[in-house]
């Protein structure tokens, strides 16, 4: 008996970001990948054997085309970019799946939102609400009870212990600590190795005392 055809995914982004989706994508074997489609300004053919398939101008033909989409555009300072291209798609009618790399460890106790990927070596613990379009990065771990907003990006390596609340538009940086029952705000910037102990207000900026 044959096997039902796998759904061909759009990849929106072809820079490293993109790199690293691809492994996941082709690791988990749920999906096919049609090609990805460049920034205005990129002038590349191929990544990873993977055609190009246009620019953003040509996102409404691809998904009357293709159907299915996933933002690859990577995110560290700030979420618009992503944002923009999933509300984009969205209103184009495109199917924005989950992605689950096949060595990520996600409790069927926990959701995870439209367009959400997780990479490789993740741990998502029970009752933990991830929102959409959000990145959780190779090797990170988010505790039980913890709610994610929209468009964030927890990145390699990061800890964000239980009952932990993180707002919209968020980048949690590579093996940031983020203490038991804590909030960050919508759209505040955890840079790489913060151990974080108390609130973050919305929009703040947390790095290292030498760079500020």
């Amino acid at each position: 008996m044959n096997s039902k055809p796998l759904s061909a995914l759009i990849l929106v982004g072809g820079g490293g970001h993109c790199l690293s989706c691809i492994d996941v994508i082709e690791s988990a074997g749920h999906f096919a990948i049609a090609g990805y489609v460049r920034g205005s300004q990129d002038n590349s053919n191929e990544l990873l054997g993977y055609p190009t398939l246009g620019t953003d101008a040509d996102l409404a033909r691809l998904v009357g085309t293709h159907g299915s989409a996933l933002v690859t555009v990577g995110q560290i300072k700030t979420a618009e970019t992503r944002a923009r291209l999933y509300e984009q798609l969205v209103m184009l009618g495109a199917k924005l799946p989950v992605v689950l790399s096949p060595w990520a460890q996600i409790s069927r106790h926990s959701t995870l939102g439209d367009g959400t990927i997780a990479m490789h070596g993740v741990v998502v613990n029970a009752n933990v609400r991830v929102g959409r379009n959000c990145i959780i990065n190779s090797q990170a771990l988010i505790e039980h009870g913890t709610q994610v907003g929209d468009h964030c990006h927890i990145s390699t390596g990061a800890r964000i212990n239980g009952d932990v609340v993180v707002g919209n538009g968020c980048f949690i940086g590579s093996g940031a600590v983020i203490k038991h029952g804590i909030s960050i705000g919508d759209h505040a910037l955890i840079e790489a190795g913060q151990v974080v102990l108390a609130d973050v207000p919305s929009g703040t900026w947390l790095r290292s005392a030498h760079e500020k």
